[in-house]
């Protein structure tokens, strides 16, 4: 495997995880992983906040949560963690109304990492980026079905927003759209990153099944799944992974004592120079102190059986390598 590709669940570095880091080193979110994230070709994540100090809670229509992060230490930890790109079509980047979202967007755009899934108008949110990983293209795409009135209109910023049903010809157009200016980039690799479904869900319900297949047959290489706050299985597909969701990776939420929201994965995919998915290896996390760390060992256990559990369905089995699970793609 000549390129290493990580991907992680949701990044949250707004409340608690903001008021923790101005009083220690903006490295600290990351724990003891962050010479492994900063040691990957390529590293993708769902940032769940904006970055920004101005703006004013969303109150145009209910809205429990609010999520903002200063960038002047936000930007250096992802810098330092390695982030290439964020998917931004989430239901919290316009917690702060739109100078939090624009900030958001000049913030990553001047410290040069890429991003996808909101912007200006709605063609911007829709449009999919490119990112250079050592010598492979990788184009991603970045959608969410959260949060209609999030979404950006021909006129007004947010969200790249769709519902997820391959029967509707509106959504099958405006994803075939955004596929299309993807692949016209002539990438080696096509990441496809959703933020679908509601919270604390443990397994995907049909319509994600049958998009995310939908998507694989159209062009799509990996599926990246986030929105539940807890894992959820793997399926290997023409052999591309579908990450159906992965899960929380920081953040300072209430945890679930059963479906533990506090667990979850670095997910890598090895890649060929060529851009073909040949492995996906997953190391269990945990977050502690509004921060991510490697789990210790009766974390690893529970995080490794739930996820052979939940992917068996899907037919997928994976090997143990140490703490970590691995599958091969095949191809």
């Amino acid at each position: 495997m000549s390129v290493r590709i990580g991907l992680t669940g949701d990044v949250m570095l707004g409340r608690l995880v903001d008021e923790r880091q101005r009083q220690r080193p903006v490295t600290a979110v990351w724990g003891d992983l962050l010479g492994r994230l900063a040691s990957l070709d390529g590293l993708f994540v769902n940032l769940e906040c904006c970055l920004s100090t101005r703006g004013r809670p969303w109150r145009r229509t209910p809205h429990a949560f609010h999520f903002r992060a200063d960038p002047a230490w936000a930007l250096p930890a992802l810098e330092r963690a390695g982030v290439d790109c964020c998917a931004l079509a989430n239901n919290h980047v316009l917690d702060f109304e739109e100078p939090a979202l624009l900030d958001t967007l000049d913030w990553l755009t001047d410290s040069g990492i890429a991003y996808a899934g909101a912007g200006r108008t709605r063609h911007a949110a829709f449009r999919p980026t490119t990112v250079a990983v050592d010598g492979v293209t990788v184009a991603f795409v970045s959608l969410t079905d959260n949060t209609p009135e999030y979404a950006a209109t021909a006129t007004t910023p947010g969200t790249a927003h769709v519902e997820i049903d391959t029967a509707s010809d509106q959504t099958r157009a405006a994803v075939a759209e955004t596929l299309a200016r993807a692949q016209a980039t002539d990438p080696d690799l096509l990441i496809a990153s959703l933020h679908w479904g509601p919270n604390m869900v443990e397994k995907p319900p049909p319509a994600h099944r049958a998009f995310a297949r939908w998507l694989v047959d159209a062009g799509v290489d990996i599926v990246h799944g986030h929105s539940a706050h807890v894992f959820q299985g793997i399926e290997v597909y023409d052999g591309r992974p579908i990450l159906y969701d992965t899960g929380d990776f920081v953040d300072d939420y209430a945890v679930d004592g059963r479906l533990r929201n506090d667990r979850s994965f670095l997910f890598e995919v090895g890649v060929s120079d060529a851009g073909t998915p040949r492995e996906l290896r997953l190391s269990p996390t945990e977050i502690r102190d509004c921060a991510v760390h490697a789990a210790d060992p009766v974390t690893v256990q529970w995080s490794r059986e739930r996820m052979e559990s939940l992917s068996a369905p899907f037919g997928t089995a994976f090997e143990r390598d140490g703490p970590g699970l691995v599958v091969g793609l095949g191809q």
